[in-house]
């Protein structure tokens, strides 16, 4: 992947379809529940804008009033074609994929983000054993075909499925697939990767920073308790892979300790940078999408030092002897492959 420094996007892009955009996306998807804080939806807007001033030009997810609140934002943006919108339609109960059915879907997103056309509509299905997926995604190519639908992407498709439906629908349909990808879960490294290469999928990955766990804020913290209604939803999911599938808390500080150590070679890094860099630096990987709280708080400065350096020989042998003594690599057999914590 060719790598460009664009100094309107203040950063790193990569090349989805006809798009040049920016290797990190904000994530809606906290504005599904009040768990993760909330504010008024004029704040929430002006928070957009904000991001977007400071080159975190795309976005993504659907949860909750995320696409309508997007809508609105763009739709005041002086130039709405600078903003990439990123949304999903997932099935998770049995349905006959008609073609007004899918339809339906579609115009339903396009209403929410007042919209003509959805720049990135990312497909989910629940149950491989129903084999549909492949006619309702025949129905998306071909409103794709008729412009309502600018790219189409897969969100947690295992590597499997992802390549029958690669092979099947042509290559070049399918451009992206949103799956979990962190130094706690490397499970994309496996299968996922070899599947990407071979079609030009790029991935686009949530989870990086563990709902916020991999970051200066936990080194030489004591395990928290996970019911103790302290943790946000994402970070009672990762505590609980952490703990549990990947290692242990005390492993987990000292992969923190490594990373601020790492973080200490270039002036002003964090943690959290050092573990986005790790996966941006996997030439499969199109963009970290990183969840954001808007109007809530807020990490433009520190999120874009991402983009000012780069991970070493060194560092990686040393990010890799701490992970060796984990259960990372056996993650894909005592999981599954992507996207089958969900199902």
């Amino acid at each position: 992947m060719v790598v460009i420094f664009d100094s309107a996007l203040r950063g790193e892009t990569f090349r989805l379809g006809n798009h040049d955009l920016p290797r990190l996306f904000n994530g809606l998807w906290q504005l599904s529940s009040n768990s993760w804080g909330s504010a008024p939806a004029a704040k929430i807007r002006r928070q957009m804008a904000i991001y977007a001033e400071n080159g975190y030009t795309a976005f993504a997810d659907h949860y909750g009033p995320a696409e309508i609140l997007f809508g609105e934002f763009r739709e005041k943006w002086s130039d709405p074609q600078e903003i990439f919108g990123a949304t999903k339609w997932c099935v998770f109960r049995t349905v006959e994929p008609t073609r007004a059915l899918v339809e339906e879907a579609v115009d339903d997103r396009l209403a929410r983000m007042q919209s003509h056309r959805i720049d990135l509509l990312q497909f989910h299905w629940q149950d491989y054993d129903d084999t549909r997926y492949l006619k309702a995604l025949h129905h998306l190519k071909d409103l794709q075909g008729e412009g309502k639908i600018g790219l189409i992407g897969l969100c947690n498709f295992n590597s499997a499925v992802m390549d029958e439906i690669c092979t099947e629908l042509g290559s070049g349909t399918i451009v992206s697939n949103q799956v979990q990808f962190s130094l706690i879960d490397v499970r994309p490294l496996y299968a996922m990767a070899e599947v990407c290469n071979r079609h030009n999928v790029k991935l686009l990955t949530y989870g990086t920073l563990c709902g916020g766990f991999l970051a200066d804020a936990w080194l030489g913290k004591e395990e928290p308790d996970l019911y103790s209604g302290s943790l946000t939803p994402s970070q009672r999911k990762y505590l609980d892979m952490i703990t549990r599938a990947w290692g242990s808390w005390s492993l987990f500080q000292d992969l923190l300790k490594e990373l601020r150590a790492i973080a200490d070679k270039y002036d002003g890094m964090s943690i959290a940078n050092v573990a986005t860099r790790w996966v941006l630096d996997h030439p499969f990987v199109g963009a970290v999408i990183i969840g954001v709280r808007m109007g809530v708080s807020e990490h433009t400065d520190d999120n874009q030092k991402v983009y000012s350096f780069r991970l070493d020989g060194d560092d990686r042998v040393k990010i890799e002897a701490v992970l060796a003594r984990s259960n990372g690599a056996q993650l894909i057999n005592s999981i599954g492959d992507c996207g089958a914590e969900y199902r």
